[in-house]
């Protein structure tokens, strides 16, 4: 008995230990970052940036800085060998458009469940690629974007009305058809019916991107991909206007949007609602908030080129709209500001400034009726 009641002692001495964080007198990390990262900031120069580039011709400039982009993703999945077909899985009427699942093959290892609006009448019209958050939520993916269909489990559908708060209960998705547009909003790696069978847990996404960089794919990177053969195969549906396709989305999906701006000629317009930053403010003691994403918006070395709004200046000249708010922790206003100012100072070298519209506005992070309608009269403006 007394050896038994050592035992539980020392077990209950280890539990206590392991719960409290062992520290040494030295360290090299703090608060997630390394002590030096004020001189990794100053190290960051951006060579390749434009303006900072030896390159004088825009066009030329472009080319190279979409291609350092795409060296820094590392590899593509594999296309599917017969091109991006889909099959229809649901199909439901709704109040001036028909909502369908269906699921894409974008890859030759996966296909990828999505939704996809389509507003009653003769088309083609024009179409918007809705691109779902982050939230540290992964359990609902397209659902955020699109009232989930009736064919989802009930679970899904109570999450995503609940989730569907932060965008005053109004599914963007369900709007932007309401008013003419072609909706298609995929679930992006690791988010929805892309998740993991263990269950949506958050801290697996970073494990889970780690191991895949063991062979040799970034998974943020895959999303974007994604995001681009997904934009293909919307360009490719019949009811769709392939000259007049945007994009949109908010927080990760706003990053998405201008990644897939940059990155796809066949975007003509795109909105991102509540990611942009740059990299001195974002990753630097100054705030309670060291990183936004972690591997959910990280491609290998790429920031020794070109920082956040360097990339998004890809989509130069392309019609662009960026709105942040200034009550948004995790979006440094100052942040902000140098962002903007580097994209249009980008667009204005082009003869484009009047295409490039930024707003910062006194909300928090969020994507409400407002946002929503100051996307659609921009997309109005550019793609009807």
């Amino acid at each position: 008995m007394k050896k038994i009641i050592y035992h539980l002692i020392l077990f209950c001495l280890f539990v206590s230990t392991a719960a409290t964080a062992q520290k040494r007198e030295k360290y090299e990390f703090m608060r997630n970052l390394p002590v030096y990262a004020d001189s990794l900031i100053a190290d960051l120069t951006y060579p390749m940036a434009w303006g900072n580039s030896n390159m004088t011709d825009f066009d030329q400039w472009k080319r190279m800085a979409r291609q350092k982009v795409f060296d820094c993703m590392l590899m593509p999945p594999p296309p599917p060998a017969d091109g991006y077909k889909a099959k229809v899985i649901s199909e439901e009427k709704r109040d001036g458009y028909t909502a369908r699942k269906i699921e894409i093959r974008l890859s030759r290892y996966y296909t990828v469940p999505a939704y996809v609006l389509i507003p009653d009448g003769k088309g083609p019209f024009p179409a918007v690629n809705l691109l779902h958050d982050h939230g540290a939520h992964l359990f609902i993916g397209k659902e955020k974007m699109i009232r989930p269909l009736a064919c989802e489990d009930s679970t899904v559908i109570k999450d995503a009305e609940e989730w569907s708060v932060g965008y005053d209960r109004q599914f963007f998705g369900d709007f932007l058809a309401s008013q003419g547009y072609v909706v298609l909003s995929t679930d992006a790696p690791m988010w929805g019916e892309r998740g993991q069978k263990e269950g949506a847990k958050r801290d697996r996404y970073d494990m889970i991107a780690g191991n895949m960089m063991m062979y040799g794919i970034d998974l943020s990177a895959w999303m974007t991909y994604d995001d681009i053969a997904a934009t293909d195969y919307l360009a490719s549906m019949p009811e769709v206007d392939s000259s007049r396709i945007g994009c949109t989305g908010w927080s990760m999906g706003a990053y998405r949007a201008w990644m897939l701006s940059a990155l796809s000629d066949r975007i003509s317009a795109g909105a991102a609602v509540c990611w942009m930053v740059t990299t001195d403010e974002q990753m630097s003691f100054k705030y309670d908030r060291t990183e936004n994403g972690g591997f959910a918006n990280c491609f290998p070395g790429l920031r020794r080129w070109l920082d956040y709004p360097h990339v998004a200046s890809i989509a130069c000249p392309k019609p662009m709209l960026f709105i942040n708010g200034s009550q948004d922790k995790l979006f440094p206003v100052a942040g902000v500001e140098k962002a903007f100012r580097i994209m249009h100072d980008t667009w204005e070298s082009q003869g484009a400034g009047d295409k490039i519209d930024t707003q910062l506005w006194d909300m928090p992070h969020s994507c409400g009726k407002k946002s929503q309608q100051y996307v659609l009269n921009f997309f109005n403006k550019y793609l009807q």
